[in-house]
This record gives C-alpha cells, sequence and structure tokens, in this order.
C-alpha cells in the first residue's frame, strides 16, 4: 500500500475536514475521519494528509488528532506505521454485498428514517446541481468536474461506488459553500450502508452514465432548471433501485 494514493479526491473534499467544534473535538474529529473513509474520499491503501496539515484543516491540536486516529486504528479502520514512509493508511474496504444485507440495513435504520434519507439527499444534491449551474465557472472547475464525471465512467466495478460518490461531492464543492458541500456529503453518508448492500450491476451504470452526462451538461451549460431536472432523475432511479431490491 505504500504506493497508494494520498490526497483527498479531485477537489480536495474540504467540507469533509471542516473545523470541529471545540466541546466534542475529540468526538467530532472521528466522525469528520469516519465520513472520509466511508465515502472513500480517502481510499483503501490511501494516506491521511500529514499531522500537522490535518489538525490545522480541523482546528485541533494534533493531541485530539492522535487519540482520534489512534481510536480509528483499534476500529480497524486505519494502519498507522512510523519512519520516512509512514502516516495513516487507510484500512477499510466496504463489504461485498451478500444476500439479506439491505433488508438488514433498512431493519436498522427503520423505513421512516430511509425515507427521510432520500428526501434529505434530494434536497440538498438538486440544491448543488442549481447553484453550480448557475454560477459562472472558471476553467478550473469546468476541467475538474469533467475528470470527476470521467472517473466514474472509467471506473471498473469494484472501484465505481467510491468514484460515483466523488462526482456527486465534485458538484457540491465545486459551488463554493461549505456548508451546502457537508450536507451533500452527509447526505451520501446516510445512504451509502445501504448502496453498498446491492451488487454494481451493467445496467444500472449504463443508466447511470446517461444521467450523470446529462447532469453534467446541464451545469456546463449554464442551464439550473435543467441541472435540478437531471439530478433530480437520477436520485429517483437511485431510490427505485432500493424500493426494487427491498420488494
Amino acid at each position: 500500500m505504500g504506493g497508494a494514493p494520498t490526497g483527498l479526491g479531485v477537489t480536495g473534499s474540504l467540507a469533509l475536514l471542516r473545523p470541529v467544534r471545540s466541546g466534542n473535538a475529540f468526538e467530532e474529529t472521528v466522525e469528520r475521519l469516519l465520513q472520509a473513509i466511508k465515502l472513500g474520499v480517502v481510499p483503501y491503501g490511501g494516506k491521511l494528509p500529514p499531522e500537522r496539515e490535518l489538525a490545522a484543516q480541523l482546528g485541533i491540536s494534533r493531541v485530539t488528532l492522535r487519540e482520534a486516529i489512534r481510536a480509528l486504528q483499534d476500529a480497524g479502520y486505519l494502519d498507522v506505521r512510523r519512519g520516512r514512509y509512514g502516516g495513516a493508511f487507510v484500512v477499510y474496504r466496504p463489504p461485498h454485498p451478500r444476500m439479506g444485507d439491505l433488508r438488514r440495513a433498512v431493519n436498522e435504520m427503520g423505513q421512516s428514517d430511509l425515507e427521510d434519507a432520500l428526501t434529505f439527499r434530494m434536497a440538498v444534491e438538486c440544491g448543488a446541481a442549481q447553484v453550480l449551474a448557475g454560477a459562472r465557472l472558471t476553467d478550473a472547475q469546468r476541467e475538474t468536474l469533467t475528470a470527476t464525471l470521467d472517473g466514474v465512467n472509467e471506473a471498473a466495478p469494484d472501484d465505481y461506488r467510491r468514484k460515483d460518490i466523488a462526482f456527486h461531492l465534485a458538484i457540491a464543492e465545486l459551488s463554493g459553500s461549505p456548508l451546502l458541500a457537508a450536507a451533500c456529503a452527509d447526505a451520501r453518508l446516510r445512504v451509502t450502508g445501504l448502496l453498498n448492500a446491492i451488487p454494481v450491476l451493467r445496467p444500472n451504470i449504463e443508466h447511470a452514465a446517461a444521467q450523470h452526462a446529462a447532469i453534467a451538461a446541464a451545469i456546463l451549460a449554464g442551464d439550473p432548471e435543467a441541472a435540478r431536472r437531471a439530478v433530480a432523475e437520477h436520485l429517483e432511479g437511485t431510490a427505485a433501485l432500493l424500493r426494487g431490491f427491498l420488494a
């Protein structure tokens, strides 16, 4: 894993690692890092940013950061190595879906919480796409959006969900609103366990590719309403897939 990626994705995913509140610094640091790990922002084999940089970004002491990293190491999410090529490496991999996993996940969440999570995701992701489509995009923003779209289109099946998350989070982050980006990350995290319990199906990937292309095209064309509709259609399809596997 020494040659694995060490960054935080195409856009940096800074919203995921925003400053924590001082009253619950340890707990919130663990939450922020777990979010980045579970969403694949720092993938399996990837390394967290250097301690000094990460502590400054989170607005915490290095002691608090070390405590949080130690807790995640004990829980089996990180492997901490010392020395010149050391660091905190991600060793978490989403489990392969098994029969009954989705039903168990929904039972743990509760049907009402599932519907609420889907509604929340619809609201914030449609909003992010509208905001971005209504902005005057820089060349760098256009290149980033195109790069994340290419990334999900070229992803191998076992890396598809991580690249899909990167595309959706890029839209939120490029909106320029840290609060909106954080909300989109939170919304995705609420359904990630459910989506991970569904096999990656080739027809679904092909359908999603067309929808992703429509989302990106609307944003790049500066059409907020078309962007909103494209995201809504895409997320309605994801919700229908979940309900289909539960039927």
